[in-house]
C-alpha cells in the first residue's frame, strides 16, 4: 500500500528536525541498552533472565547432581570388569575372578524415562545437600565448635560415653596367659603393617610374595585401603608411631578427587566407616573432614526411580552410577544397599545434614512396602522397579551385612530404631522357620534358599550370624534370649567345626552338609582361605556374651594357623587350599585382615573395657562407631548453652 504525505508533516518525521531525531534516537538506544545491561549482568538477575530465555535455551544440569543427559552418555559405553564385591560370590576383596563386561541398557525405554525423573529429583537432593554442606572441609574447622553450633560437638560426644573407649589400662587383661596371646596378636599386625609399608606403602593391598603392591578396580581410583582399615586398628593396639604414619598418609596423600568407578559398597565399609571409626576414637578433625567430603561423592548412586542405589558409582564430576554386570537384569544387591544406614546416619550426625540419613530411611521404606517371600528377603532388587529379581536367600554372600546392619541400626540407635528392631526379628523368625537346619551330625547351620528349594551350603561369610544373633539376643521376645544365645552357640560351634576339619586348621569358603559332608567343602573351587574374619568375629561376641574359655581357645588355633599355614617371609597370605598341608599361597595380603581379623583376635584377648559393646557398635569392616544417644546429646547442648549465657 502506498502511503501519502499528510499535510503539515515534515519528511523528517513527526515535525522533529534531522538532529533532534538522531539526538532521540542517541538517548533511546543508551537506555535500551542500559536495561538489558542490568538484566544480563547485575546480581540476581536469574529469574529475570528465564523470562526472556526460551526453555531450549536453559543449560542441563550437571550429571554429578543427576543429569539425565550425561548419565545416558555413559550407559552408551562398553563397560569394564571390576573385581567381586565383597558381598558377592568370591566377595571381600578376591582377586582371581573377572567378571562378565557390564551391559547397560540404551535410553529410550520405559527405564529411561524414569531415569530422566529420578535424575530431576536427585539434583534437587543433592542441590539441598551442598547447600547445607557448603563442602565437608568448609564446614568443619575444629573438633568442637563451640556449645552454641549446630555441628557434631567432638566433647559433647565423649561426655555421652559410659566408659573410656579404651578401657582402664588399654583392655589389658589380668590372665598372664591372655595377655601373652594378645601381645602375640600385636606382633602380627606390626608384622603385616611393616611390610605393607616396606613394600606397598600407598597401594591398597600388599602382594607378600611378590613384595609389591595391588591396586584393584573396586575403589574407583582410591587408594592406601590398608592405611585407611588399619588406622583404628593400629591406634586401639598402643602402635602410635606407625598410626601416626598412616595420619600422614591421610593428610597428604589421600586423593578423594579420583574419577574412577568403585563400589558404593566397598568404599562406605572401608574408606568412609574406616575415617568414621578413626575420628570418633582420636577427634583429629582430618578424618572427619575427609569422611564428609567421601560421603558425598557417595550420594549420586541413590538417582534412580525408586532411591535403591546401584553398585558401582563413579567417583569423578560425573557421578554416574551403574549396576554390576553380573547381577541380574541390572539389579542391586541386598548386602550392598543394605550396608549403608551404620556409616550415613552418622554422616548427617556430624553434618547436621539429613540428606545421609533420608537416603537409607527411604530403603527402609521400599523395603517395608514390597511383599517378602515367606518373609524372606531376596538378594536381588530392581533399582527401576523396586521388584525383585530372583528368589534366591542367603545370610552369606549378597545377604549377608543387610541382616547384621539391622539388628546394629537398632543397637546404634540406644535402641529406639523400633522399626530396625522389628524388621531384624521378622527376618530372623522367618531365617529360623526356612534356612536354619540340623544336621545329621548334630550340626546347626543356615542353609540357602533358591525360590523353595535349600541348598544345603554355608559360606565362611554367614559365620558372622553366630555374634549377629548373640548380639540381639536380649532384645526380643523375653522368654527368647536363652533361645537365641543357644543358636548363636550352635551356629559359632558348626563355623568351628569347619576349620577343625580341615588340614590345616582353617576353614575353607563354603562348606555343605549333604551327600555325607559336613561341615567341608566338597568342591575344589570352595577350599580357599583369604585370612576371613567371620569365625573369628563370632569367637569374640561369643566371649563377650558368655566368658566361656573355649572361644579365646578356638581364638588362639586360628592364630596358630595362621602363623603356621599364611604367614610368609614379607606379610600374610590366603592359601588355596584348606585341606592340604602342602600350602599354595594366594600372594594377597587382604586389607580386612587388618582391619577385621586382627582386631576381632586383640579384642578377643582384651578385657571388655576396651571398645565396650554399651558404647560401641563396629561396622561390617569391624570399625567400631558409637552408639547415638540423643537425649544425652541434647542435654549436653543445652547445659553448655546454660554455661555460655
Amino acid at each position: 500500500m502506498v502511503f501519502r504525505k499528510l499535510p503539515g508533516v515534515s519528511a523528517s518525521g513527526m515535525g522533529l528536525r534531522l538532529s533532534q531525531k538522531f539526538v532521540f534516537l542517541l538517548f533511546l538506544s543508551g537506555l535500551v541498552t542500559l536495561c538489558f545491561g542490568a538484566l544480563f549482568f547485575l546480581p540476581d538477575s536469574v529469574r529475570l533472565k528465564r523470562i526472556f530465555l526460551s526453555k531450549t535455551e536453559t543449560q542441563p544440569v550437571t550429571v554429578g547432581s543427576g543429569s539425565e543427559n550425561d548419565a545416558r552418555e555413559h550407559l552408551k559405553r562398553a563397560g569394564k570388569e571390576p573385581e567381586h564385591p565383597r558381598g558377592v560370590t568370591s566377595a571381600k576383596g578376591e582377586t582371581s575372578t573377572k567378571l562378565k563386561s557390564l551391559i547397560r541398557k540404551p535410553p529410550v525405554s520405559h527405564e529411561a524415562t524414569e531415569e530422566r525423573l529420578a535424575g530431576d529429583r536427585a539434583q534437587e537432593d543433592l542441590t539441598l545437600s551442598r547447600s547445607r554442606t557448603q563442602s565437608a572441609s568448609e564446614r568443619v574447622t575444629s573438633p568442637d565448635r563451640g556449645a552454641g553450633s549446630d555441628t557434631f560437638s567432638y566433647k559433647k560426644y565423649t561426655r555421652c560415653l559410659l566408659k573410656p573407649p579404651l578401657g582402664r589400662d588399654g583392655g589389658k587383661p589380668s590372665d598372664p596367659k591372655t595377655e601373652e596371646r594378645r601381645v602375640k596378636v600385636k606382633e602380627m599386625m606390626k608384622f603385616a603393617w611393616d611390610n605393607y609399608k616396606l613394600y606397598a606403602w600407598g597401594k591398597n593391598e600388599l602382594r607378600p610374595l611378590t613384595r609389591n603392591g595391588h591396586i584393584g578396580n573396586m575403589f574407583g581410583g582410591l587408594r592406601g585401603a590398608s592405611i585407611i582399615d588399619s588406622l583404628d586398628t593400629l591406634y586401639i593396639m598402643g602402635l602410635m608411631e606407625e598410626y601416626n604414619d598412616a595420619k600422614e598418609w591421610v593428610q597428604t596423600s589421600l586423593d578423594l578427587n579420583s574419577n574412577g568407578e568403585a563400589s558404593l559398597f566397598e568404599v562406605n565399609i572401608r574408606y568412609v566407616g574406616g575415617l568414621l571409626s578413626a575420628y570418633y576414637l582420636t577427634g583429629e578433625e582430618l578424618f572427619r573432614s575427609k569422611a564428609m567430603e567421601l560421603g558425598e561423592k557417595l550420594l549420586p548412586a541413590f538417582n534412580t526411580p525408586t532411591g535403591i542405589p546401584r553398585g558401582v558409582i563413579n567417583l569423578g564430576s560425573s557421578g554416574t552410577s551403574w549396576s554390576w554386570g553380573w547381577a541380574s537384569a541390572g539389579s542391586s544387591i541386598l548386602a550392598e544397599f543394605g550396608t549403608l544406614h551404620l556409616e550415613f546416619v552418622h554422616l548427617t550426625e556430624l553434618s547436621n545434614n539429613p540428606i545421609y540419613t533420608e537416603k537409607v530411611m527411604n530403603i527402609r521404606k521400599l523395603l517395608n512396602k514390597i511383599e517378602k517371600p515367606h518373609g524372606l528377603y531376596p538378594n536381588f532388587l530392581s533399582p527401576v522397579s523396586g521388584n525383585w529379581v530372583q528368589h534366591h536367600v542367603s545370610i552369606g554372600g549378597l545377604g549377608d551385612s543387610f541382616y547384621e546392619y539391622l539388628i546394629k541400626s537398632y543397637l546404634m540407635s540406644d535402641k529406639t530404631d523400633d522399626d530396625a528392631k522389628k524388621m531384624y526379628y521378622g527376618a530372623l523368625e522367618a531365617i529360623e522357620a526356612n534356612l536354619v537346619q540340623k544336621s545329621t551330625g548334630g550340626l546347626t547351620y543356615m542353609a540357602e534358599w533358591r525360590g523353595g528349594i535349600l541348598d544345603h551350603k554355608m559360606g565362611h561369610l554367614a559365620c558372622f550370624s553366630g555374634g549377629m544373633i548373640g548380639i540381639g539376643a536380649d532384645d526380643g521376645a523375653p522368654d527368647k534370649r536363652q533361645h537365641y544365645l543357644d543358636l548363636a552357640a550352635e551356629i559359632t560351634h558348626t563355623c568351628h567345626e569347619s576349620y577343625t576339619r580341615s588340614a590345616t586348621k582353617l576353614g575353607p569358603e563354603a562348606f555343605r552338609f549333604d551327600a555325607g559332608a559336613e561341615a567341608t567343602a566338597t568342591r575344589l573351587s570352595d577350599r580357599y582361605y583369604i585370612l576371613r574374619p567371620e569365625v573369628i568375629e563370632s569367637y569374640m561376641y561369643m566371649w563377650r556374651l558368655t566368658h566361656d574359655p573355649k572361644y579365646r581357645d578356638w581364638g588362639w588355633e586360628a592364630v596358630e594357623a595362621l602363623e603356621e599355614h599364611c604367614r610368609v617371609e614379607s606379610g600374610f597370605s590366603g592359601i588355596r587350599d584348606v585341606y592340604t598341608m602342602t600350602v599354595s599361597h594366594d600372594n594377597m595380603q587382604q586389607s580386612f585382615f587388618l582391619s577385621e581379623t586382627l582386631k576381632y583376635l586383640y579384642l578377643l584377648f582384651s578385657d571388655d573395657d576396651l571398645l565396650p559393646l554399651e558404647d560401641w557398635v563396629f561396622n561390617t569392616e569391624a570399625h567400631p562407631l558409637p552408639i547415638i544417644r540423643k537425649s544425652c546429646l541434647q542435654d549436653e547442648a543445652t547445659q553448655d548453652k546454660t554455661v555460655s549465657n
